[in-house]
């Protein structure tokens, strides 16, 4: 008789892990409330670049005349027909995994699930009825939702999370974006292209303030902000969000995470907007479904801890993706990466989850690609760390499109030239990232890249002018 694998949630992990375990031999059972694909197909990954997409179009209308183009008037944006393409690209992308589901055999169960002890699960749908079945092997895959701060609750009007902002029906004219991280960053670049008037708070001291982000591309991607006169407040934070006439009345005062302010830094600033962005964080999506039936018990935070074979406290029980919190990495494709594990473990496998080389990939303007460690990081575990730097404007191709802005940082050992890390802000940086990912998980050398005919004329060149200059050959770089 066939395995039974139950999969809780159907987005990047979940609908992944179905597929892997049916061409396993699985007999397999996913459980999804809403549309499949979960957060990255219908509220993150997808839509927001539909709408950066549309955004960079509109800015390259503005730079027509540079490009020898002449126009009858400004281009406008039409946000009825923006909001229309992005239901249908998402619409197709749900209908395609449906199918991908459909083809496999796997039964989708539409509703909230619940687990009813072990090796049982039950889902109400909309209209209240109940199925219920059996399991042998669980893999929980519910993902999360953007964390509401109490001192300012979502009202989905003027107080808007991530899900809110990808179903506007206007572009404001001002708005704050609490947070700095990859989302509130993305969105600010987003909306002031589309024209709204942008204030960016970060309680940390750079904008995006992640270990695995390069300082460098932090300040690459400040420098821009400016130019594209985004405001933005490092070391600060929202103190209070209240109505106000026109809008809301903001006050950012100094962070306490914040040390050696300087005295102007510490005095509050009062602003006033029509709306505010909260971008602070996820919450799990782990209550309600039944986990002390089968005695997992989930962090503090309500997390679900696992081991590096997806494995949680309970035999047969799997966690992958956003509901693992942030001690883990939470990306669309380290969730289906998990999955993909989670599946063949759960069939009787025995892999281990590798984190060393996942690539982040940031879709600000210009965007900002990573992998490795940065050259503090490989420096902390003892690497005798080096980090050759090439500026985007050195590289043919990026005069070519007129996007200069930006660089390429490769970090690598200095006596062997192991790559450790690649850094890029830029245009395209996320699709020139896979070349870095590639050799950072195969241990490759900077020599590797150098020896490595690339084509011309590419934006793939700066990888190897850096590669260049680490071993002392630097060409244009």
């Amino acid at each position: 008789m066939a395995t039974q694998v139950t999969i809780l949630g159907a987005g990047p992990g979940g609908y992944v892990a179905a597929v892997r375990a049916a061409q396993l031999g699985a007999d397999v059972t996913v459980v999804e409330k809403e549309q499949v694909g979960g957060t990255c197909l219908n509220w993150g990954c997808i839509p927001s670049k539909i709408m950066k997409v549309t955004a960079e179009l509109l800015e390259k209308f503005h730079q027509a005349d540079a490009f020898g183009i002449r126009t009858k008037g400004p281009a406008t944006l039409d946000m009825e027909k923006l909001m229309s393409r992005k239901q249908k690209v998402v619409s197709a992308q749900i209908k395609g995994i449906e199918g991908l589901l459909a083809h496999h055999r796997i039964r989708l169960v539409r509703g909230n699930a619940r687990v009813e002890g072990h090796g049982k699960a039950s889902a109400i749908s909309e209209n209240g009825q109940v199925k219920s079945w059996e399991w042998d092997r669980l893999i929980i895959a519910t993902g999360s939702r953007p964390f509401s701060v109490p001192a300012f609750p979502f009202d989905g009007r003027q107080i808007l999370s991530s899900n809110h902002i990808l179903g506007i029906e206007s572009v404001p004219e001002s708005i704050v974006i609490v947070g700095g991280g990859v989302i509130g960053c993305e969105f600010a670049c987003i909306l002031s292209a589309m024209g709204a008037k942008v204030t960016v708070v970060e309680a940390l001291d750079r904008m995006l303030p992640l270990p695995s982000v390069d300082a460098g591309c932090s300040k690459v991607l400040e420098r821009e902000m400016k130019k594209r006169k985004i405001k933005f407040y490092v070391n600060r934070v929202v103190a209070s969000i209240e109505p106000a006439a026109g809008g809301l009345a903001v006050i950012i005062g100094p962070s306490p995470f914040a040390s050696h302010l300087k005295e102007k830094d510490r005095v509050p600033v009062a602003t006033t907007v029509e709306k505010a962005l909260v971008c602070i964080g996820r919450s799990p999506n782990t209550k309600n479904i039944g986990l002390s039936t089968i005695g997992l018990e989930t962090d503090a935070k309500g997390w679900i801890p696992v081991n590096d074979r997806m494995q949680t406290g309970v035999p047969g029980v799997y966690a992958i993706g956003d509901v693992l919190g942030p001690e883990r990495v939470m990306l669309a494709h380290v969730a289906s990466t998990e999955a993909m594990l989670a599946a063949e473990n759960a069939m009787g496998g025995d892999r281990a989850m590798d984190y060393t080389a996942v690539p982040g990939a940031i879709f600000t303007m210009p965007e900002v690609a990573c992998v490795g460690l940065t050259e503090a990081q490989a420096r902390e575990k003892g690497c005798n760390a080096r980090t050759d730097t090439v500026l985007f404007r050195s590289i043919g191709k990026a005069q070519v499109i007129g996007e200069l802005a930006g660089q390429a940082s490769i970090v690598s050992d200095a006596g062997s030239g192991r790559l450790l890390g690649v850094h890029i802000i830029g245009p395209h940086a996320t699709d020139l990232l896979g070349e870095g990912t590639l050799a950072v998980a195969s241990g490759l050398g900077v020599t590797d890249i150098t020896d490595t005919i690339h084509a011309h004329p590419t934006l793939a060149e700066i990888m190897l002018e850096a590669a260049l200059k680490a071993t002392g050959k630097a060409l244009h770089g």
